[in-house]
């Protein structure tokens, strides 16, 4: 399949179509870093025992995962919306969904940035 040509970034270096340069790698890394220090713990952000509980109970009612495709076994507890600290759509199980970790990790965090 044909690709299109080598790109000249703003570093001054050529990177092949599709990839990224070294430098748009550590930006990014950077960027990530800086968020992950203000970023509230998992244990601030409501994922306490008490959900623990709750998560391992909505598992083992609803063993697999619910992407489209994927015939694998749920382990984690998804947010359909993403709750931003509200408490009452944080504990809704309608915007829960069970997915296993490699639909979590990239097919749905990649529909979020979609959006």
């Amino acid at each position: 399949m044909p690709r299109s040509a080598p790109s000249i970034r703003s570093c001054g270096g050529v990177v092949s179509s599709g990839d990224r340069c070294q430098h748009m790698i550590a930006r990014e890394r950077d960027r990530k870093a800086r968020f992950d220090q203000q970023r509230p713990s998992a244990r601030e952000r409501g994922y306490d025992s008490k959900w623990d509980k709750e998560r391992a109970v909505y598992l083992a009612a609803h063993p697999h995962c619910a992407m489209p495709g994927c015939d694998s076994r749920a382990n984690v507890v998804d947010h359909r919306a993403p709750h931003r600290g509200d408490k009452r759509l944080f504990w809704s199980r309608s915007n829960w969904q069970p997915l296993c970790t490699p639909c979590h990790s990239s097919r749905k965090q990649s529909q979020e940035r979609r959006t």
